[in-house]
């Protein structure tokens, strides 16, 4: 009865206490509800009211700014009008200027016109009246205007080239003793450094291509390949219609030969392009340097002269892509090597040193398209400075009597050379360039009025001409011959010289009966 009536009692309390606290808790969420609208009602007026403020402020500006940038677009306007009027102005006076120009060419191109007009009337004028005195000039003379003109031009022709004959044999007879010596200088300097350099020895060198095409990948787009090719290896690139083959041309023979080695690499292999031609270029250097080297030491003990500084050598292998009047100076050199051993030898002199001086005395000939001066002096200049013994040097120096030969040696060696390069068909010459050059030069010869027969004898070195005698007299002759060198001169290239003879006889014939 007691559990029942605590049971109760409990219940009773939790239900008050239950009812009590939803009652608080009901009265303090609404006391929170109501302090939160009047804050936000707040909140919002205040909102309002600066929202308001700001829109007046900015309204303000806005009107402002508007009327600034009115302002200045009207000060733009005002000045550009200014400007307008100003150049207007200008235009106008420059309108006025050229109208007065106009005007005043007008007037004097009027004035022309009747000057013009009147100049050609006195030149009808004039006209007439030398006609009457022509007329009257003929009928005195009993010739003819043209037939006076010819008369006095054959003449003053005549007149003119017997003058100009004798003054010429005047002069050649005044200057012979001391041309003799001084041509013969000048023409060997010549011939040594440039002649025989540039006009005699091969500077091209001919590729042949597996078809036609090939010339368009050589070239590349836009010319990037042959641009290439030509910067690294210094050779130009002759692209024209011969058939499968191109011609790559350079004085640098030891150039021509990488750059020929380079293309037949990029024509066998077919894939050109810029680093493709660097490539082929580095190997085909490296083959090149290869052998030359090789080259220069079988040479050297080909000949049996013992140890040579290795630039030497190098030297001496560049010597086989350098030629001569076609002959290859490297064979020359050892052929001049062994002619001078064994001279030295029959005359009981020291046949090592002469083989010596005989192998090295063109080796000049390997840089003087890179020094100035003449390759005995080039080639003693390089031997001096790899050591070489003095004789040689003296030898190299003197082997064209460009300096005293002092030793025998250096006189063997000259003698060595000249029979080398004097032997029948060591200086060879395509057979249709030479019957071109000798019938070009038949040609010119033939061309001159009074010629009767003309004919190129030792090898084109001389060219001799037989005149008609009624038609050049002995006066007449050495004229004849300037103006038939001149024009050989101007005309042809050739190693050397060229000796011009011009013949005049006269032959009476009789018979006795």
């Amino acid at each position: 009865m007691q559990i029942q009536f605590v049971v109760v009692i409990f219940v009773l309390t939790f239900f008050i206490t239950g009812i009590g606290s939803w009652y608080f808790i009901h009265y303090l969420d609404t006391k929170t509800v109501g302090s939160a609208s009047k804050e936000a009602e707040r909140i919002k007026k205040e909102a309002e009211t600066e929202a308001e403020a700001q829109a007046k402020d900015i309204l303000l500006k806005a009107k402002d700014r508007a009327e600034f940038l009115r302002n200045e677009a009207d000060r733009e306007i005002k000045h550009r009008k200014k400007d307008s009027e100003r150049h207007e102005l200008k235009l106008q006076r420059k309108e006025d200027q050229l109208d007065s120009k106009f005007d005043n060419l007008q007037k004097r191109q009027e004035n022309l016109d009747k000057k013009e007009k009147r100049i050609v009337t006195l030149e009808q004028e004039l006209d007439a009246k030398v006609a009457v005195q022509d007329h009257e000039i003929e009928r005195i003379a009993g010739l003819t205007q043209e037939q006076a003109k010819e008369f006095l031009l054959e003449r003053t022709d005549k007149k003119l080239d017997l003058e100009y004959a004798k003054r010429i044999a005047e002069h050649e007879a005044r200057i012979r003793e001391d041309a003799d010596r001084q041509a013969k200088k000048l023409v060997t300097l010549a011939i040594q450094r440039t002649a025989v350099d540039h006009v005699a020895e091969t500077t091209t060198s001919e590729v042949k291509l597996t078809s036609d095409d090939m010339k368009g990948r050589i070239i590349g787009r836009e010319g990037r390949n042959i641009r290439t090719f030509e910067t690294l290896t210094g050779v130009e690139v002759i692209i024209d219609d011969t058939p499968e083959a191109v011609v790559l041309s350079a004085f640098d023979p030891v150039r021509r030969a990488i750059a020929k080695l380079t293309l037949e690499k990029l024509v066998q292999d077919g894939r050109i392009h810029p680093s493709r031609i660097e490539e082929s270029y580095e190997k085909a250097k490296v083959e090149i340097d290869k052998a030359i080297w090789e080259v220069g030491q079988q040479a050297v003990l080909e000949v049996g002269i013992g140890d040579v500084n290795p630039e030497l050598i190098k030297l001496l292998g560049r010597l086989k892509y350098r030629t001569s009047y076609g002959q290859n100076i490297l064979m020359h050199s050892i052929e001049v090597a062994n002619l001078t051993g064994n001279l030295a030898a029959e005359l009981g002199t020291n046949p090592t040193l002469a083989r010596r001086c005989g192998l090295l005395h063109d080796i000049g000939k390997a840089v003087d398209h890179d020094v100035q001066g003449t390759h005995a002096a080039i080639g003693a200049e390089l031997a001096r400075k790899y050591k070489e013994p003095k004789g040689v040097v003296h030898a190299i120096a003197a082997h064209h009597a460009e300096i005293e030969q002092k030793t025998i040696e250096a006189i063997l060696v000259q003698a060595a050379d000249a029979i080398s390069a004097a032997r029948p068909g060591v200086r060879g010459e395509t057979l249709s360039s030479y019957i071109r050059r000798l019938s070009d030069l038949e040609g010119i010869a033939g061309g001159f009025a009074g010629v009767d027969r003309c004919y190129a004898i030792q090898a084109g070195r001389e060219i001799r001409i037989i005149v008609v005698p009624e038609e050049v007299d002995d006066a007449l002759t050495p004229l004849l011959a300037r103006q038939v060198a001149d024009k050989i001169e101007e005309q042809l290239d050739y190693p050397g010289q060229i000796k011009v003879t011009v013949i005049r006889e006269v032959r009476a014939h009789e018979i006795a009966s």
